[in-house]
């Protein structure tokens, strides 16, 4: 595995998500009606108890890690964001290429 060194790693990121939220925008898996409070209140992985999985990119994946970046904080040690999206959009052809950037964060957030 080819390591990425810190400051690499949080460009990157940075990148990705921007690009996966453009690849959302473009697909039309972006809302511009945010989720209520009762729904921010999840309990379950992806929020999957309050929300689909899209709404949970949005709104809590994107903004924690760009916060991350920001704050040039601590990625969590492991991701598995493109494996459940590949369970989420099994057979929807439209989340190929956002599946696709899913896999490659998971990938950069794991390099050492």
């Amino acid at each position: 595995m080819t390591t990425v060194s810190g400051s690499d790693k949080y460009a990157r990121v940075a990148e990705l998500a921007d690009r996966i939220e453009a690849e959302m925008k473009r697909i039309g898996f972006w809302s511009e009606v945010p989720p209520t409070p009762e729904q921010m209140k999840f309990k379950q992985a992806y929020a999957i108890d309050t929300m689909v999985y899209d709404q949970w990119l949005q709104f809590v994946l994107l903004p924690r890690v760009r916060d991350i970046v920001l704050k040039r904080g601590a990625f969590p040690p492991s991701s598995s964001v493109g494996r459940q999206a590949l369970g989420e959009w099994d057979g929807d052809d439209r989340a190929v290429q956002l599946t696709s950037m899913l896999c490659e964060f998971d990938r950069v957030v794991q390099q050492a």
